[in-house]
């Protein structure tokens, strides 16, 4: 993979995610491309929430703006659109997508997914608010579910019911990653629980401000929680439906999201004093009880 500095930055942020991004256990042409894929997921989400190395600057320089427009986030999307559409018909100049380009044309990947992410990234501009859990569901379907499709298409084993399974698990993380940074996401004026869930539970986002979780809070966070088990179930077939080592890296998806889940449950549902982490031992066991379960 890539040695340059800023790029490594991105690429080192897999170790802190709820999944096994490319363990070791696979093959070492699967890893390059999963890692490729999560490089560029990686990238246009921290495009998106400003989180770039250096302010952005080296990054906007590679995509050909001045360093000037890294604070310039649509812009910057922009210019990362069209250096993806170099990854399919031309020199992507931006190292990552140098990366990626390899891992598009072994496997013939379309824009689609790719676009896909990018469109997430552009809604959370002008998207802060989200009225219904069938609008989140929508969010979801462009910032989580393209992540798993492309997993499949790399491993060769996509098919509808598969990607129907997959969609179920990715959107699942995607609440669980909202229930953990429910805190973070309020500081940068994001709010991804529903807002029809709120008013159910009477809370407002004063209390979602608060140092800790107050009952309220707590409640709700619980009931989205248990939608994300719901749909971890739901795509758990998934993980049965293939064999060998692709067998082993689903059931880190689905493991890695019960023990999120796990983490946020010990915590007594409380995601304002802290975002609750799963630890290893903890993601180990969930992994093996998947295995065991979808067995």
């Amino acid at each position: 993979m890539t040695g340059d500095v800023a790029s490594r930055a991105v690429l080192d942020k897999a170790a802190r995610e709820n999944f096994p991004v490319a363990p070791r256990i696979l093959p070492r042409a699967w890893r390059q491309d999963l890692m490729a894929v999560y490089g560029f997921a990686r990238l246009v989400d921290d495009i998106g929430d400003g989180d770039l190395a250096d302010g952005g600057r080296p990054d906007a320089v590679r995509l050909g703006l001045p360093a000037e427009a890294a604070g310039d986030r649509p812009t910057m999307l922009d210019a990362f659109e069209a250096d993806l559409h170099r990854v399919f018909d031309g020199t992507p100049r931006h190292p990552l997508l140098l990366e990626l380009r390899p891992t598009v044309r072994k496997h013939r990947l379309t824009p689609e997914p790719f676009l896909g992410l990018i469109a997430a990234n552009r809604q959370d501009q002008v998207v802060s608010r989200y009225a219904t859990y069938g609008d989140l569901l929508a969010y979801c379907e462009l910032s989580a579910n393209p992540v798993g499709r492309l997993v499949l298409s790399i491993t060769g084993t996509s098919t509808p019911e598969r990607v129907r399974r997959s969609d179920a698990v990715c959107t699942a993380l995607q609440i669980v990653e909202h229930l953990q940074d429910v805190a973070e996401d309020l500081g940068r004026d994001r709010v991804y629980l529903p807002q029809e869930d709120m008013k159910l539970f009477s809370v407002d986002e004063a209390d979602l401000a608060a140092p800790s979780a107050g009952e309220k809070v707590r409640e709700l966070v619980a009931f989205e929680a248990g939608r994300a088990r719901d749909l971890l179930g739901e795509g758990g077939a998934l993980v049965r439906s293939v064999r060998g080592r692709l067998r082993l890296l689903l059931a880190g998806f689905v493991g890695g999201g019960r023990a999120a889940l796990r983490a946020v449950e010990n915590a007594g549902y409380d995601v304002l004093s802290g975002s609750p982490k799963a630890t290893k031992p903890v993601l180990l066991r969930e992994v093996g009880s998947t295995l065991r379960r979808e067995g």
